[in-house]
């Protein structure tokens, strides 16, 4: 009689795969589902707050940018009560995607949209309180009070820093009877320092907002002191030292009435608005790009638009993907009542009324930027 064969028992096999697959898949997941994935369990909150994964995540998304801009009304009309919106729209046609409320208070009502970096906001008001907000994770935190004492003139801008993978925030403070001030903000260290000036000549900032981050420099329109002479000033955010960049050669200040720097493709772009003595066009805007970097040569003019309005146009922002937004005005230069036009400056298509009230215009990108932040509010 044969032996009874014994049943071999199953054993049961690891259906899980590998965590490093896990979280590889788990970076091209949007930000509000990875938020609620930190809820899982508390090895994946870790991971996912981790420096790591939120670069990992940054990488991706940078990789698969549609072209996202957020602009804010500038002088919303909402009561003090009410907290203004902000909007994420695409690029080119500023089609509506999502709104966003502003989650702080400042202690007046207006308050500017200083810059954006990695889907992190910087936020201003009056260059004394700033706010640095990540809407996709519901994130933000107030900076600290100035290290430079008395604010003057004041100009600010925001930028990331890629040598130190780090954020920074630099505040110039100046005046006619005093020496120019700056002072600079790391968001790794939480703190202000002060940041000589390295050039010797004495030069007057144009206030803009967004100060446009190009090659690792922002950018300011400027002049020399008691000069007609207009240059751009660029300050390397990695060294901290200041540049002076030439405009255009054939760029000239005859009729022009406004003047602005973007940045186009990840180029400087310089643009114009002249008064056109050609009947029916009273606007003239003039895009030049810098092709190569810190290269006067390089100026090359891209487009020249006619403006066919019956009253005068500014411009409020010129986008990352060539998208010129217009601000109609009336006869007495009033917004009350103005109408917007956005115009590609590629195929020249316009587009009626794209936002409701003058804004503030910055690019735009889904992050994890702050998630393993310090003195951070959730809400």
């Amino acid at each position: 009689m044969s032996q009874m064969r014994e049943t071999p028992i199953l054993r049961r096999r690891n259906t899980h795969p590998p965590y490093d697959i896990v979280l590889n898949i788990l970076a091209r997941l949007p930000a509000k589902s990875l938020m609620r994935f930190r809820c899982v369990s508390k090895s994946l909150d870790s991971s996912i707050k981790s420096h790591d994964f939120i670069s990992t995540h940054l990488n991706i998304n940078k990789n698969h940018d549609n072209g996202y801009v957020i602009h804010m009304g500038s002088n919303p009309s909402s009561p003090p009560s009410n907290r203004p919106v902000c909007t994420v729209a695409l690029d080119r046609t500023f089609d509506r995607i999502s709104e966003f409320v502003v989650p702080f208070d400042f202690p007046f009502k207006h308050a500017g949209i200083v810059g954006s970096c990695n889907g992190l906001l910087c936020f201003s008001n009056c260059y004394k309180f700033i706010y640095l907000w990540n809407p996709s994770i519901r994130k933000f935190k107030k900076l600290p009070h100035t290290c430079l004492g008395q604010l003057n003139n004041v100009i600010i801008g925001f930028a990331y820093d890629s040598e130190n993978n780090d954020y920074k925030v630099v505040r110039i403070s100046y005046s006619p009877l005093s020496i120019l001030e700056i002072e600079v903000y790391t968001l790794s260290l939480d703190s202000w320092r002060r940041v000589g000036f390295n050039l010797t000549i004495d030069v007057v900032f144009c206030s803009e907002l967004p100060a446009p981050l190009v090659n690792g420099a922002l950018h300011w329109m400027a002049r020399i002191e008691g000069e007609e002479t207009e240059l751009i000033m660029a300050f390397d955010v990695n060294s901290e030292k200041f540049a002076i960049l030439a405009l255009p050669d054939g760029f000239t200040n005859v009729n022009i009435f406004q003047r602005c720097l973007a940045s186009f493709k990840g180029k400087l772009a310089f643009i114009t608005c002249a008064c056109n003595e050609q009947f029916g066009f009273p606007c003239q805007y003039s895009v030049w790009v810098m092709n190569e970097y810190g290269v006067a040569e390089s100026w090359n003019k891209l487009s020249v638009i006619l403006t066919p309005f019956e009253r005068v146009a500014c411009c409020l922002a010129f986008t990352e993907y060539g998208s010129l937004l217009l601000c109609c005005l009336n006869k007495r230069f009033e917004s009350r009542g103005s109408r917007f036009v956005l115009v590609d400056t590629e195929t020249l298509h316009e587009k009626e009324d794209p936002i409701q009230h003058p804004s503030h215009v910055t690019t735009f990108m889904e992050s994890l930027i702050l998630l393993d932040g310090a003195n951070v509010a959730s809400y």
